[in-house]
């Protein structure tokens, strides 16, 4: 851990000043649930039709291609559904997005809160009586990735109910364009047995008529390791990004590196440590969310291609989608999915920060 003299010295005194007032963690920790879903909501507008297009390429069955390509799905997704068809299931994922960047954001800076509080002595006292102690105090990488990890593990309960709604919604389409999908022309399948959702509510009807509350939970495993190894890398990426241009700002204007906070750095440079961190995320994880993307859809797709329902596991799946295309299947659709991670993790984090100068 980094300290500043300033720090250093709050910290030996251990006597609040006359101006500081008692500061509440519970405050800031409904600050950080509502910057989170600002700042989720923000992410989610502009990278909801990459994602639509990432999710039917993912989704296909292995031995019968819709698409050939992200192009190839986003001029077939035009030309059957126009451009809201990009936006189909968007409701369910609105929420998600609010919930999950909300999750995310106030465990993340929960976890910190609670490595401070047993690595320093009279932290608990000084953040009581000054809101800005917690800030003056940088861990290191370590325990940043620690604490993004923790954040996903947490964020993955929400997030898979939710993202099971969108997914089912977002490849429906794909199966019943007016039954002249190029799928609708292969031998032996219908699109008559296709399950039909006209949104969100109709979703979750079927999904409690037919699976209960853990249908909900379909494909939670995949989740699971991406969003715990995806928050240490998209939390610990921004960090470090982050870092690297507060270095680079006190190296310009030839002051000491500490006395450098992340409130110095202008939005251009938080959204691009943002960019950096969604990049390297999608990036990483992609495998984990391929092998989800297929188990949430599997139902869907084994009735619209005139199959017998049989749901395989994460590793089932996993096994059968390298014996199909091999290692490039688990990337189906990587290159939009980092394409889109750039400008919606650069908004996200640039507005949390923002929002969180502003009025913390």
């Amino acid at each position: 851990m980094e300290f500043t003299q300033e720090t250093t010295s709050a910290i030996t005194l251990g006597v609040p000043t006359q101006e500081e007032k008692p500061h509440s963690k519970i405050d800031q920790g409904i600050k950080n649930v509502i910057f989170g879903s600002i700042a989720g909501m923000a992410g989610n507008l502009v990278e909801y039709p990459f994602d639509t297009v990432k999710t039917r390429l993912q989704a296909q069955s292995l031995d019968h291609k819709i698409f050939k390509g992200p192009l190839d799905c986003f001029k077939q997704t035009m030309s059957h559904e126009g451009i809201w068809g990009l936006y189909r299931g968007m409701s369910s994922p609105m929420v998600g997005a609010m919930l999950e960047n909300a999750m995310l954001f106030l465990v993340y800076n929960h976890i910190q809160m609670m490595i401070k509080e047993y690595t320093i002595p009279a932290y608990k006292r000084h953040l009581m009586y000054n809101k800005n102690f917690a800030d003056k105090i940088s861990l290191d990488m370590g325990q940043l990735c620690i604490a993004g990890a923790l954040s996903g593990a947490f964020a993955s309960f929400v997030v898979t109910p939710v993202e099971l709604i969108k997914c089912k919604l977002q490849v429906q389409e794909t199966f019943i364009y007016n039954n002249n999908l190029s799928v609708a022309k292969v031998s032996n399948i219908s699109t008559t047995s296709t399950p039909i959702y006209t949104g969100p509510l109709s979703v979750i009807k079927h999904t409690l008529k037919q699976h209960g509350i853990p249908g909900f939970f379909r494909g939670h495993t995949g989740t699971f390791i991406r969003e715990t190894g995806g928050g240490a890398i998209w939390f610990g990426t921004y960090e470090f990004v982050s870092k690297w241009f507060m270095n680079q700002r006190a190296k310009t204007m030839g002051v000491n590196k500490n006395s450098i906070k992340k409130t110095d750095l202008s939005p251009m440079h938080l959204m691009m440590a943002g960019a950096s961190a969604g990049m390297a995320y999608n990036l990483l994880v992609f495998p984990a969310d391929s092998v989800k993307s297929l188990m949430q859809t599997e139902e869907e797709m084994m009735q619209a291609t005139g199959k017998i329902v049989n749901k395989r596991g994460f590793v089932t799946i996993a096994k059968d989608l390298y014996r199909a295309d091999g290692i490039p299947g688990f990337y189906r659709g990587c290159g939009i999915t980092v394409a889109r991670a750039a400008p919606s993790s650069a908004i996200i984090f640039m507005t949390y920060e923002l929002l969180r100068q502003h009025f913390s």
